[in-house]
């Protein structure tokens, strides 16, 4: 048993392998072997990227990066059906690409999350001071120039 539970990405991923899966079974005979292996081979890759990017934590970024490339990936392949008019209908496919593209805002957020904490090392960012325009006192000396 993990102490870590799984970020909510993994399980974004997982959802969206299982309804690819569903989805492939409705497919016509021809798509079913060509396309559809392709988009449960791939969305199997999606799920496996998560979690060792979950787990190797020395090599994060690198698999972070990787899990990116192979969601765009699996969104091509998901519009290559659309148009091949391989799913059931339009809806099955927009129920799977929009899953597929809020996994890939889960994969970009993380990304962006990880950029910044190599940018800055020790993870203390200086927090911003309020830009201060005038002061109190600039303030009175021009209402008393205006007079």
């Amino acid at each position: 048993m993990t102490t870590r539970q799984l970020p909510e990405i993994a399980k974004k991923a997982e959802r969206l392998l299982i309804d690819i899966e569903q989805a492939v079974r409705g497919f016509p005979r021809y798509h079913k072997y060509t396309l559809g292996t392709d988009l449960r081979n791939q969305a199997m890759a999606v799920l496996r990227l998560c979690h060792r990017a979950w787990r190797d934590r020395s090599r994060q970024p690198h698999w972070v990066s990787e899990l990116t490339w192979a969601i765009d990936e699996l969104k091509l392949s998901l519009q290559l059906g659309s148009q091949l008019r391989a799913f059931r209908s339009f809806r099955q496919f927009e129920s799977l690409i929009r899953l597929a593209e809020e996994v890939g805002r889960c994969a970009g957020g993380w990304r962006r999350q990880l950029h910044r904490k190599s940018q800055n090392p020790q993870g203390q960012a200086q927090p911003e001071r309020a830009q201060i325009l005038s002061g109190r006192a600039a303030s009175r000396s021009n209402a008393g120039a205006k007079r």
